[in-house]
């Protein structure tokens, strides 16, 4: 069927069972006991070190088999009770038996065997079942006939997917100690998590309250169309351990109400509003609801860190030279030299040649001629198309700030993609080369001959409860006229990201 069967972690308790002794040793026991102090004190040693050996001895991992759905149990007994892991949290991922063959390789890529818990539900078991470490197990959803689905159009499977809210509770709850599993994360079989990043936002946040986080829609006519205050599935959302009990208690009443919604996120959104709880917003996660060349939002991420990512069959490639899959491989192998640097965009001027430098790090590095500010900068440009074109006036407005890009390409920046990354103990350095494509016949002066860009920068932690402030980064001298080399660092207290400050 597809479904692998769910059973108790074993209990991690010291083993309690004791020596078999002869019937007469009592007897010689007590010989030795009252025949010398010497002899009297060795025993006692022996005995103390035979309790202590017994006490702290190891339990036998034959005891009993380690639950499928469970990950490596010497890992999740180091989980540190003060800061959040990856091991705190589990995972619902949404799929049917139609996509998820397709889409699995997206789950593959962010799943860490051994750390990550969670499950991956189905409409129906696979034709062929499937057993891959690689990935979360499958369960097959329960049916969901009973309840009511009245938005014309729409497809039932949103009650399905907005009841595994319930499901992923129902099937671990009781499995682990308290403190085990701090956050239940939802998302769909094309989201992509940044676990790093996941993480150091939850950790922001008290666990054992009630919160429901997670993002908006890129898209201002899709948040009209569902809930501004809602968070959308595909980018993924968080509720709190303690808000995912209640909520599995009255999930099932809150269907029977919401029959005329589209989707399984409105119906998660309406029964957490009927609790009190709304939305706490966090700017990482990525519905995508957009379309073509994304560029322009990535290079533009705002001042806080990427946690997933979603549609990517939707979009173009990250990297025009690449497939998605190749994209999405580069973009990740920067992640995992600095998962916090990620897409954080700095901005520095290059004022003997006249040069404006954007870095969105481990994506891409825009060189402007002529002297930029910085809150041009900070605003997207409109490389992308809206998610559904032309429906109506607010089909072109965006739940960020846009510009248009200038019809001359000339005085278009010089883009220059990321090609690799390597890293030290000291520092990371990553290279950047120049996009080919572009109309500009006369070339752009100042930049005609740049074609590769070095960017050097210490890995960036983020802090939980820390403020987050924009790095600023310098333009180093280069004995090359065809490589630009660029040094990241933290801001001086009163130093201001401007051309001539």
């Amino acid at each position: 069927m597809g479904t692998r069967p769910l059973r108790r972690p074993p209990e991690l308790r010291p083993d309690r069972r004791g020596s078999d002794m002869p019937a007469n040793s009592f007897s010689r026991i007590r010989q030795t006991l009252t025949s010398s102090s010497v002899a009297r004190i060795l025993f006692m040693l022996f005995a103390a070190l035979l309790l202590l050996s017994l006490i702290f001895r190891r339990p036998s991992s034959a005891a009993a088999p380690e639950p499928k759905y469970a990950e490596s149990v010497s890992y999740l007994s180091t989980i540190s009770s003060d800061s959040t892991s990856p091991g705190h949290l589990l995972f619902g991922i949404a799929s049917s038996a139609s996509t998820w063959p397709s889409r699995r390789d997206y789950i593959r890529a962010w799943w860490l065997p051994g750390v990550t818990r969670g499950l991956v539900f189905l409409d129906s078991p696979l034709s062929s079942p499937e057993e891959d470490e690689g990935i979360p197990p499958i369960r097959v959803s329960s049916d969901t006939s009973r309840f009511p689905y009245s938005f014309r159009g729409g497809r039932r499977s949103a009650i399905r997917v907005a009841r595994i809210a319930k499901e992923l509770f129902d099937a671990f709850d009781g499995n682990f100690s308290y403190g085990e599993v701090r956050w239940i994360v939802l998302g769909d079989d094309d989201t992509v998590f940044l676990l790093d990043n996941l993480v150091a936002t939850l950790a922001k946040y008290d666990w054992e309250q009630w919160y429901y986080i997670g993002s908006m829609s890129e898209s201002v006519e899709q948040n009209i169309y569902h809930f501004f205050g809602m968070a959308f599935g595909g980018g993924g959302f968080a509720i709190s351990y303690p808000l995912a009990r209640v909520l599995s208690k009255v999930m099932d009443s809150c269907l029977m109400r919401y029959g005329n919604l589209y989707g399984s996120d409105a119906r998660v959104f309406a029964c957490l509003a009927e609790l009190g709880v709304g939305l706490t917003h966090e700017p990482g996660f990525h519905q995508i609801d957009l379309r073509g060349n994304i560029l322009g939002l990535l290079s533009t991420h705002p001042l806080a860190p990427m946690v997933s990512l979603h549609h990517l069959d939707s979009i173009d490639p990250l990297f025009p030279d690449l497939n998605r899959k190749e994209s999405l491989s580069r973009v990740l192998k920067a992640v995992a030299n600095d998962p916090g640097r990620i897409l954080q965009q700095s901005v520095c001027y290059d004022r003997r040649k006249l040069l404006t430098i954007s870095v969105s790090w481990g994506f891409t590095v825009q060189v402007f001629e002529g002297n930029q500010v910085l809150t041009d900068l900070l605003a997207s440009p409109l490389t992308f198309r809206p998610w559904k074109r032309g429906r109506n006036a607010t089909s072109n407005m965006y739940m960020f700030n846009t510009r248009n890009l200038p019809r001359d390409q000339c005085k278009r920046p010089a883009i220059f993609f990321l090609e690799s990354v390597s890293s030290s103990k000291s520092s990371i350095e990553s290279n950047y080369s120049r996009n080919g494509s572009g109309n500009c016949l006369q070339g752009n002066i100042l930049t005609k001959s740049l074609r590769k860009i070095t960017v050097y920068s210490e890995k960036y932690h983020v802090q939980a409860g820390k403020a987050l402030r924009r790095h600023c980064c310098d333009v180093l001298d280069s004995s090359l006229e065809q490589v630009m080399n660029v040094s990241i660092r933290k801001c001086r207290d009163i130093e201001l990201i401007a051309p001539n400050p």
